[in-house]
């Protein structure tokens, strides 16, 4: 004669049952780092809204995340279906790092600057681009 399991077991083997994506979400998307990650969107979201509007956009651009990418890109005087090459894996590494370097010089920073400070940390260089004295200058 065959004996049911208690329902604990049960349960145990439906939650382990799943494939774990969402408690992947769940663990990303919830608690400190969640809103950590939040807090760190929000600062570069203003410092791009600043930023856009010395160079003649919409402030409110920055807030619409692939919308914000494409117009970051031809501040930096370049094409914005270039924008795409932050699809391709390796190419994005670098094509980051051209528009770092053409942005800060749009706005008269140099490349140390331009590397460290809107590559590394954008969150603090767009700030300084947005509120600080640097001027933008089309080509």
């Amino acid at each position: 004669m065959r004996t049911l399991p208690p329902e604990g077991i049960l349960m145990n083997l439906a939650i382990s049952d799943s494939n774990g994506i969402s408690d992947l979400f769940a663990s990303i998307f919830s608690g400190t780092a969640g809103v950590v990650a939040l807090i760190f969107y929000i600062v570069v979201v203003i410092g791009l809204w600043k930023v856009f509007t010395k160079a003649g956009y919409a402030g409110i651009l920055a807030i619409i995340p692939i919308v914000n990418v494409v117009i970051l890109v031809r501040i930096a005087g370049l094409n914005g279906w270039l924008a795409l090459l932050y699809l391709i894996p390796v190419v994005n590494f670098v094509f980051g790092i051209v528009v770092a370097i053409k942005l800060g010089e749009r706005f008269g920073k140099g490349g140390l600057f331009s590397f460290f400070l809107l590559f590394v940390f954008p969150y603090i260089g767009y700030l300084i681009l947005g509120f600080g004295d640097a001027r933008y200058t089309k080509a």
